[in-house]
């Protein structure tokens, strides 16, 4: 026999090997998967089961590591959602779920997983108010606000005070504030689908408080004040300020977009809740993913008569969140610094030293890796054209795709013919598995020094 025929024979394994498949039921049987069937479900676990037979006839398994395969196949949750590791240099990168929870909301996460007291008074065995603990907690740290209230996302917030507030009527906004607010939603499309009329006024580029002024009449359900969180418009420009809104007459009902509670040291330019209320906004709206470093959600801070008015609207039922959020959103509230406040604050120096022992430690293991200055972005609409300093282990271009399929998996970019792995958004305890990934994304069948794609 030539050695193509041997190969063609080696291929699938004989008949009488397989024949000894295990079946099915008796591989669910194995303590290991029966174990992993009450955690997971059976279904899962049959699936994976399934599947490594399936490859086992194929001749790409061993007939007797049926079990030991499936068992290493397993999730480690019964989702698909896999955890990543952002490396991209996106603080709040919206495709990686924005904001990353700190272990305080994590916690309050899991505590509030089962039967709670979200709606009830223990003391009294009475309904209370949903969610009042998280409320409360939002109100301290917001003094400015009378009354707050939480939606699912910062555009239902938007949805909720139209539909409230200017059903039928008329809400006027400037030109200038029209924007997208991402994957082709445009916010004139998302406050008109509510039955309210928009009113622009100004230009792209310029719009004064008289132009609201000239604009207000019977029909004036609100002004909307929109903050233009994911871009910049610079050269001959005006816009008018919440302070100089607030005369008008009207309720101003302010989007700050990005979530800062109170001012931000490292982002000075960004606004806040407790500034825009302060400044005589009687409505502000916020998102709890990004920049407060919550779970998703949308806040609702100001007047009391109108946040009453919205938290009694029948769609408020339509949109409200769950045990789960209120829970991560209080914690994060009154807990430790969110993991991105930390990134935000991160100090530059520190982060090149991490990564010259990250890439010294990679070029131990032949792979050619090197620390590099960069620069990171808020990101999730935040801080629009605002560049912080940064540093990254570079690795050759083939290893972005590599690494997304490593365990964990690690999401870096790609820059000038490099694989940049930016730690401004990784934890500091996050760099060994960093690390691991990246000897693990290594081929071992290439050369010393240069790995996946060189």
């Amino acid at each position: 026999m030539d050695r193509d025929h041997a190969c063609a024979a080696d291929a699938d394994p004989p008949a009488d090997e397989r024949r000894r498949l295990p079946r099915t039921d008796t591989l669910l049987a194995d303590p290991r998967l029966d174990a992993a069937a009450h955690r997971l479900g059976r279904e899962l676990v049959k699936s994976v089961v399934t599947d490594v037979q399936a490859r086992a006839r194929e001749g790409l398994v061993p007939v007797d590591e049926i079990a030991d395969r499936a068992v290493a196949a397993l999730p480690a949750t019964a989702s698909a959602l896999r955890p990543v590791i952002n490396a991209t240099g996106v603080l709040l990168h919206t495709n990686l779920g924005r904001a990353a929870l700190s272990d305080a909301a994590r916690d309050a996460v899991l505590a509030a997983s089962g039967t709670t007291d979200v709606e009830l008074d223990l003391a009294t065995g009475a309904r209370s108010r949903r969610g009042r603990s998280a409320l409360d907690a939002l109100l301290r740290a917001v003094p400015a606000a009378e009354a707050a209230h939480v939606v699912n996302n910062g555009a239902a917030a938007l949805v909720l005070a139209a539909t409230a507030l200017a059903q039928g009527r008329e809400i006027i906004v400037g030109r200038g504030e029209m924007v997208e607010i991402g994957d082709g939603f445009r916010l004139p499309d998302l406050l008109v689908s509510t039955g309210a009329r928009l009113r622009e006024v100004g230009t792209t580029n310029r719009t004064t408080p008289d132009d609201y002024a000239a604009a207000l009449g019977p029909d004036t359900g609100f002004i909307l004040k929109i903050h233009p969180s994911n871009f910049r418009v610079t050269g001959f420009t005006r816009e008018a300020t919440v302070a100089e809104l607030a005369p008008l007459g009207v309720p101003v009902v302010a989007d700050i977009g990005s979530g800062l509670l109170t001012p931000e040291p490292a982002l000075p330019a960004e606004p806040d809740a407790t500034g825009w209320l302060r400044a005589g906004a009687s409505l502000v709206t916020a998102s709890g993913d990004k920049l407060l470093g919550g779970p998703q959600c949308g806040l609702l801070l100001g007047d009391a008569a109108l946040v009453r008015r919205l938290a009694r609207h029948p769609l408020a039922r339509a949109l409200r969140v769950d045990k789960l959020t209120l829970a991560a959103l209080e914690a994060t509230v009154r807990g430790p610094l969110p993991p991105v406040t930390a990134a935000l604050r991160a100090d530059a120096a520190g982060l090149r030293r991490r990564a010259e022992r990250l890439a010294e430690k990679l070029r131990a293991d032949g792979i050619d890796s090197r620390a590099v200055d960069t620069g990171a972005v808020v990101g999730g609409g935040g801080a629009p054209g605002v560049t912080l300093p940064s540093a990254a282990v570079s690795l050759p271009a083939g290893y972005a795709a590599a690494l997304r399929g490593a365990d964990p998996a690690v999401m870096a970019r790609v820059e000038d013919g490099r694989c940049l792995l930016d730690l401004r958004a990784v934890p500091v305890d996050d760099d060994p598995r960093l690390a691991q990934a990246v000897s693990r994304a290594a081929s071992p069948r290439e050369p010393a020094g240069t790995g996946p794609g060189s």
